[in-house]
């Protein structure tokens, strides 16, 4: 059996996972509060004859957690995180949490993602407004005032580092461990009338697309160069006639 052959299959099975991954961090360029998809690839090592070889795993995806670009929108609905912190919103799924601070406020004052989904507070409920005092005055800590009166406050919570994400519809995630509420605003706040753009390097993915189709157009080189010496071997050491 030729390793060599191996070798470059499975090169192909990861490159395809990955460049998966890169086209659908494209796609999501524009997505607010969006998290980039990554994938962690290692070796796997599998003994051929009395040597090993070491073959290319189709990767483990995890979902990057880096501060995308804020903008400025001057919407008062709008709140950008700064620091390590989420908000909360619930959904049919339970609580999920994003970077995604764009919200608006149904005719009877509801809170709600720019999805739909209730936005929640500190405790987990839902936030309610007065849709008849005007537009919310939201503090760095998250509080929501109407016409000088504090009627309710942004719910940041912490994700642990070591909690694995997955992904809800486009801007959401959901650890596998309980988050946190932030207690401490001097590092992390919101701020009003910014938004969070896609933690996507645009320049970045598109030179990954191109390294990725040519290393794949070379583990296909590998494979034909290895299938045509194998047929030569067997031409070669066949039975003559």
């Amino acid at each position: 059996m030729q390793s060599a052959l191996y070798v470059a299959l499975s090169a192909q099975v990861a490159l395809e996972r990955r460049l998966n991954t890169v086209a659908q961090n494209v796609a999501n360029l524009n997505t607010g509060g969006y998290r980039a998809e990554e994938v962690k690839f290692e070796t796997i090592l599998s003994e051929a004859g009395a040597g090993q070889v070491a073959f290319s795993s189709s990767g483990a995806s995890f979902i990057s957690r880096k501060a995308g670009p804020v903008n400025k929108t001057d919407n008062p609905l709008d709140v950008a995180i700064q620091g390590d912190a989420w908000l909360a919103m619930n959904t049919p799924a339970g609580t999920v949490y994003t970077r995604d601070g764009r919200m608006q406020m149904t005719e009877a004052g509801d809170l709600q993602t720019i999805g739909g989904h209730p936005v929640l507070d500190m405790g987990g409920a839902p936030i309610a407004l007065d849709p008849q005092a005007g537009m919310p005055v939201i503090g760095r800590d998250g509080m929501i005032s109407q016409g000088g009166n504090q009627v309710g406050a942004l719910g940041l919570f912490r994700i642990d580092p070591a909690s694995r994400l997955t992904r809800y519809e486009n801007s959401g995630v959901i650890p596998n461990m309980p988050a946190a509420p932030v207690q401490d605003f001097t590092v992390t706040s919101v701020q009003q009338g910014y938004s969070e753009g896609a933690n996507v390097n645009p320049v970045m993915e598109m030179t990954r697309m191109i390294m990725i189709s040519r290393t794949f157009e070379n583990a296909a080189s590998t494979i034909s160069e290895t299938e045509s010496s194998l047929m030569s071997a067997i031409r070669a050491l066949g039975p003559s006639t």
